[in-house]
């Protein structure tokens, strides 16, 4: 799979700091490898995303938009099945913006070590005045809008902080010299999503065959093995707490029937999924 690199395959003058971009499509794309070589508001319009990133994940509709840190990740784009078509809009900037914005505004952040490559918001009546805005600022003159977008970028900032506190800003800029700590943390922030070793690879910015021996050198096993286990031991407590049925989980589980599921289950726990259950 090709990866698509953000915001520079787009017609966008990719030397400035903010850029803004009327996103369209027909197309439907699934697990599409991106890298977003600036931060990025995809201010969603129509359709549905989903983003797979080293710590975190999202799944949101029209409803919800999202700030994604630059660096790889995984994106899904499903057409809305009003308008049959997805549409958001996207909003870059660098981080050079982010500290001249923390600067300007003598930001100190609250001393929170949890920092995510993604956020998620939901959509209010400001929000939404402020998208209809950059549509706006979009058909002005290049000149015109780099001056206007200052002032627009500390504005979504500054009511986001109100919103969420400063450490979202600080997360964008983070730069975690610990390459081992990376790698844990995608594995298990990951552990239970779908994605193939190949995926995951990308995540960690690696080849298939350095991930399989990165991962078996830091977890003992082979990461199929270890995956495997993971999400049986969380279909384990599926069952027992929400007392529901194998066969509504174990797609959700990675298997492609349920008797693989079952044939899994019990070799791992001895029992059946319903035997477990009543257990």
């Amino acid at each position: 799979m090709k990866t698509i690199t953000l915001p520079d395959e787009l017609t966008l003058n990719t030397s400035l700091s903010l850029e803004i971009y009327n996103y369209e499509s027909s197309q439907e794309i699934s697990k599409q490898q991106i890298l977003l070589n600036k931060n990025t508001f995809s201010f969603l319009q129509e359709g549905t995303k989903e983003v797979f990133f080293d710590n975190s994940s999202y799944s949101i509709d029209n409803s919800q938009f999202l700030l994604m840190k630059s660096g790889h990740c995984l994106m899904t784009e499903k057409l809305s099945n009003v308008q049959e078509y997805y549409r958001s809009v996207l909003l870059f900037f660098s981080n050079e913006a982010v500290l001249q914005f923390i600067r300007k505004f003598e930001l100190k952040p609250t001393g929170s070590s949890l920092y995510y490559s993604t956020y998620s918001f939901n959509y209010d009546s400001f929000i939404k005045r402020f998208v209809k805005s950059l549509l706006d600022i979009s058909k002005l003159s290049k000149s015109f809008q780099k001056n206007i977008l200052d002032a627009k970028f500390e504005e979504i900032m500054l009511y986001l902080i109100e919103l969420k506190d400063v450490d979202f800003l600080y997360s964008l800029i983070s730069n975690s010299d610990n390459k081992s700590q990376k790698f844990i943390q995608t594995i298990e922030s990951n552990k239970l999503n779908k994605l193939t070793l190949k995926e995951l690879s990308f995540l960690c910015n690696m080849s298939v065959s350095t991930f399989k021996r990165k991962f078996e050198k830091a977890y003992a096993m082979s990461p199929i093995k270890w995956f495997q286990d993971k999400r049986l031991d969380h279909s384990a407590y599926l069952l027992k707490q929400n007392n529901i049925r194998p066969s509504d989980i174990y797609e959700d589980m990675g298997y492609e029937s349920l008797s693989n599921f079952i044939t899994a289950f019990k070799t791992k726990f001895g029992v059946t999924p319903k035997q477990y259950q009543v257990n």
